[in-house]
């Protein structure tokens, strides 16, 4: 990079405010409303019990698609604070959103990460791929973020909030750590990821995979004939035996994947579900961010022939609810 490290981008204090003046009536935790499953994590692991969080998105829901119905409306404008994604994740949403943040407390979580640490968009010169969660370390830059947001919104529980932040950061260094290791056996000609959209460049980056999506980095993109054909040529050229079906896009594309290479007699069987744009049920640990990344690094590992990864993840608990 020119001006900074990675390292010292990443290092870095993120500046932005939300709107300032909320009152609280004492002992009512901070109401919260969230995007997507993910940001919602990050306020319950920063917040504890001082926030009551509700996630617009739950499981399986695309963000790139999603629009506001007239529950969510009424449930942003009665929080206390409404946080977001950005990096136009939320496309169908923003131009509501950046409304709503000219008169109520707003704040979008992923916005502000220097450009340097971010991929840029192929077809759009001021777009990034939104999909920063997909490595830990940019993710808890996500996470600093919501701790700031929370301490403008509710300034008392300013150490508790930073209490809760550093423990969940160390959690992320955990995890670095698990994926590290576990990815780093995937034998190197193995070392491709097929899946449904672009949505592990940040993966790719960061593990030393190449990465190949059927779709672009929105799932609004489309996936033409000409994509899927070149897709089949790869699979069968380069003896690749295992694909990627997303739990928040339809399996459809990568089905078509699967029997082009069949046509041309190679196998290529479906390595498992990811988690790309959404977590995993509700009360499970793959409904968790530690969970869903655990879940997709165990996954990713084990079905490209990584050697001594457990079935059941970082901590044992992949496949155990609650």
């Amino acid at each position: 990079m020119a001006a900074l490290s990675r390292r010292a981008l990443l290092g870095a204090t993120i500046g932005f405010s939300v709107l300032p003046g909320v009152s609280f009536a004492a002992g009512q935790p901070v109401s919260v409303v969230a995007t997507t499953g993910m940001i919602a994590d990050a306020v319950r692991q920063v917040g504890g019990d001082l926030v009551e969080v509700k996630a617009l998105m739950g499981p399986g829901v695309d963000p790139h698609a999603y629009r506001q119905t007239r529950t969510d409306i009424a449930a942003m404008v009665q929080a206390d604070l409404v946080l977001w994604h950005g990096l136009y994740l939320e496309a169908q949403m923003e131009d509501f959103l950046i409304d709503l943040g000219k008169d109520r407390k707003v704040m979008a979580a992923a916005e502000g990460l220097s450009p340097e640490l971010l991929i840029a968009h192929e077809d759009y010169a001021d777009k990034f791929d939104p999909h920063v969660w997909m490595d830990p370390e940019l993710w808890a830059l996500v996470v600093r973020n919501v701790q700031t947001a929370l301490t403008e919104a509710h300034p008392d529980a300013a150490d508790q909030f930073a209490a809760n932040a550093q423990a969940h950061l160390e959690d992320l260094a955990q995890l670095k750590a698990y994926s590290a290791d576990s990815l780093s056996s995937v034998p190197a000609e193995a070392r491709v990821l097929v899946t449904a959209h672009d949505a592990f460049g940040y993966f790719g980056r960061e593990y030393g995979f190449e990465v190949l999506g059927i779709q672009g980095i929105s799932t609004q993109s489309e996936a033409g004939l000409a994509r899927v054909a070149e897709l089949v040529d790869l699979l069968v050229d380069r003896k690749i035996g295992a694909v990627f079906v997303e739990s928040s896009v339809t399996d459809r594309n990568i089905r078509a994947l699967i029997e082009g290479a069949a046509a041309q007699g190679h196998e290529v069987t479906i390595g498992g579900e990811l988690f790309s744009d959404a977590m995993g049920p509700d009360g499970s640990y793959e409904g968790t961010y530690l969970g869903m990344i655990d879940h997709n690094v165990t996954t990713i590992a084990r079905a490209l022939g990584a050697d001594g990864v457990p079935a059941t993840g970082m901590n044992g608990k992949l496949g155990v609810s609650g």
